[in-house]
């Protein structure tokens, strides 16, 4: 596989409803051997995971991985806390961040970068209600004219 090659495992499609990305940041897990075949096969999910940032290090919780069919007694707990593996700079202006009214951190992407797992985590501030209306709003515009701008073209 080269080096900057990029295959996408797990994406978070509600976070990008439910909140508005600010900033994102890429982020090595610390996984174990059995965790990172699981996932080399695409066996994630990370719609209930949040991240923490706890003693100046951060955690994600409720990262969900399947076990390894072939990992016996190695396997570790599905639902483990994982330590994501970021600098102290990038962790501290996250922590400075956070400690804004609204403001979270939530995971992205899940994806395999060359040979290494990484995460994409984004700093994030909630929608209203109306917020995700019009956005909803602006994306069946989008489909209508992408839709007629294709019947234009055909016909």
């Amino acid at each position: 596989m080269a080096k900057d090659s990029v295959k996408l495992i797990a994406n978070n499609k509600k976070a990008y409803h439910d909140y508005f990305i600010l900033d994102t940041y890429e982020a090595g897990i610390a996984l174990h051997g059995t965790e990172v075949k699981s996932l080399r096969m695409g066996k994630c999910s990370i719609k209930e995971a949040f991240i923490r940032i706890e003693n100046g290090e951060v955690f994600v919780y409720g990262m969900h991985i399947s076990p390894y069919e072939k990992g016996n007694i190695f396997n570790k707990d599905s639902l483990r806390v994982k330590k994501l593996l970021l600098h102290k700079s990038e962790i501290n202006k996250m922590l400075g961040k956070v400690k804004e009214k609204g403001i979270s951190v939530v995971p992205l992407k899940v994806y395999l970068k060359g040979s290494l797992m990484k995460m994409e985590i984004g700093l994030a501030k909630g929608k209203k209600l109306y917020d995700k209306r019009d956005d909803i709003a602006k994306k069946d515009q989008r489909r209508e004219a992408e839709r007629d701008f294709k019947v234009r073209n055909i016909g």
